[in-house]
């Protein structure tokens, strides 16, 4: 069985008797939530096989509930002090766990469109903050819908969390996936601030860059650790205050309440290794070279990149784990860090642009931006929430997306029985960014899911079909890959019908780019509008 147990949460300052002071960093995004931009991670999971609502309350009974924080709502304090977890005294599972059925034909589309709806939804406060929504007729199977504050924990360990839900087998009577299946997915190390007294520091200067140095020096005075960042942290600091803000794109704007999620058939794991090995890449390389070339794509169909501008970059905020490898027990709160990622949309070549993100993303490895931004969450979360508002929109401006990626485990896993064929998670997007990216890869498939502002990105499934040809535009130059392979994603259960309508226009539209690939080939990708060339080698 799974070292994944419950474990007390360290609380290290005098709370009342079943109580606990919220952590500086998890009271941060807390104070993040707005209506328009709800700081809750939303996770699908969908399995092939029915699932009895009797035996997922089970589960979640036997394993989820063994985490006392769910059984915890928070108490607000006076406003100069953090809030406290407490037992929620009438906590009733049933009151956060939902059956649901979605509308015929029951498909990926309408599984989807229930998701937004949900991630537009406010959690209600006063009471533990998650929710469970079985969807009991979901294609051949079923699916589940989980939303969790991102107060509780960072993302990875809460699809850790869920993760711990699942067996190895069919037929196991309980627990959850171990510690060996799961180290790999979430690598890092940890920042050990000891836990303060819940004041505020009140000398944070109104100015915006003075702001954030202030920040990281409320850390320095509490720990040891805080006032290494510092003196490691200054050239970071010096960096993010002084960047310019990102450009101000259709992926930018006024937030509203309404959201959209969307999730890409899948890719095969085995495809992007190849990709990567062939072109001198990881495989978050090859994804992340793919989805920076879909937003090149996007902003290019929109008239908002100029086609010979190939200095032109978007930022993304990456959250990066920074608890021990494997760490077991699994412990609540956020341990993770941000750094801000340069992503090159204004080159064309997906060779060069997997060669610039690579550089950057390792500079970024051997940079302390991880520590240093989570020593800033710390201390804002720790301040006064007026400042804390001020801190997080002034980074806000210089980013225009939240990515993530988050490897899973490579053997096929099984919810109360029934195998699990799906997962996929969104982290929120703090500080009113409007667009969210999520690639996670489970037992050999790797999928794209998108969260964005349904007012700033009403056509998601367009960044989805970028992300395809980008991505098929690098597999294109893998040398073996052979002429008559077919290109299109693999077809999830419940859409074949809407795939062969997809396949049957595809051979009607615009004829093959006539452009040589390295490996010899011709291309794969169709020409622009009466061009011989594709985007790509138009370009060239």
């Amino acid at each position: 069985m799974s070292s994944l147990t419950r474990s007390p949460d360290p609380a290290g300052d005098p709370s009342p008797p079943g109580t606990e002071r919220m952590s500086p960093v998890d009271t941060a995004w807390l104070r993040m939530e707005e209506l328009s931009n709800q700081m809750t991670i939303t996770a699908v999971l969908t399995v092939g096989a029915p699932l009895a609502m009797t035996d997922l309350r089970r589960v979640l009974r036997e394993r989820f509930l063994l985490f006392d924080r769910f059984r915890q709502r928070v108490r607000r304090g006076r406003s100069y002090q953090r809030p406290r977890w407490e037992p929620d005294p009438d906590f009733d599972l049933d009151r956060h766990l939902h059956a649901v059925r979605l509308p015929a034909p029951a498909g990926k589309a309408e599984l989807q469109k229930r998701a937004s709806a949900l991630m537009s939804r406010p959690l209600d406060f006063s009471r533990p903050l998650w929710q469970f929504y079985l969807i009991e007729n979901y294609a051949e199977g079923a699916a589940l819908i989980a939303r969790l504050h991102h107060c509780i924990a960072d993302g990875f360990t809460l699809v850790r969390v869920l993760l711990s839900l699942t067996d190895r087998a069919p037929d196991a009577s309980r627990g959850g996936v171990p510690d060996d299946d799961l180290a790999g997915a979430f690598p890092g190390k940890r920042d050990d601030g000891r836990p303060d007294d819940g004041r505020p520091d009140n000398a944070l200067p109104s100015s915006g860059g003075q702001r954030v140095v202030s920040a990281l020096r409320a850390v320095g005075k509490k720990s040891a650790r805080g006032a290494e960042l510092l003196a490691r942290g200054a050239g970071v600091l010096g960096k993010l205050v002084g960047a310019a803000s990102d450009p101000g794109t259709s992926l930018r704007g006024e937030l509203g309440p309404r959201k959209k999620a969307v999730w890409s058939e899948p890719v095969p794991l085995a495809d992007v290794k190849a990709a990567g090995r062939a072109l001198g890449g990881t495989v978050n390389d090859v994804l992340m070279t793919a989805m920076t070339g879909a937003l090149r794509r996007y902003l290019r169909e929109r008239g908002e990149l100029s086609a010979g501008d190939s200095r032109e970059d978007l930022r993304a905020v990456v959250p990066v784990n920074l608890r021990p490898l494997g760490e077991a027990p699994l412990t609540m709160g956020n341990g993770f860090g941000l750094v801000f990622l340069p992503l090159p949309v204004g080159l064309a070549d997906p060779e060069a642009r997997l060669a610039e993100l690579r550089r950057r993303m390792d500079r970024l490895k051997r940079s302390p931006e991880a520590a240093v931004l989570l020593g800033i969450l710390g201390a804002v979360g720790a301040g006064p929430p007026a400042v804390q508002d001020r801190i997080v929109s002034y980074l806000a401006r210089k980013v225009t997306a939240v990515a993530t990626n988050v490897p899973g485990p490579q053997q096929k896993l099984y919810l109360a029985g029934a195998p699990l064929e799906t997962i996929m998670a969104w982290v929120p997007k703090a500080g009113r960014v409007g667009l969210g990216i999520s690639i996670i890869s489970y037992d050999g498939d790797v999928r794209l899911g998108l969260a964005a502002d349904a007012g700033l990105v009403p056509d998601p499934e367009a960044l989805l079909a970028g992300f395809r040809r980008e991505f098929d535009a690098l597999r294109s130059r893998v040398p073996g890959v052979p002429e008559d392979e077919a290109d299109a994603p693999r077809v999830e259960s419940g859409e074949a019908e809407r795939a062969r309508g997809s396949s049957d226009a595809a051979e009607a539209g615009p004829d093959r780019c006539q452009a040589t690939t390295q490996a010899g080939t011709q291309c794969k990708l169709p020409a622009q509008d009466g061009a011989r060339f594709c985007h790509v080698h138009q370009e060239d």
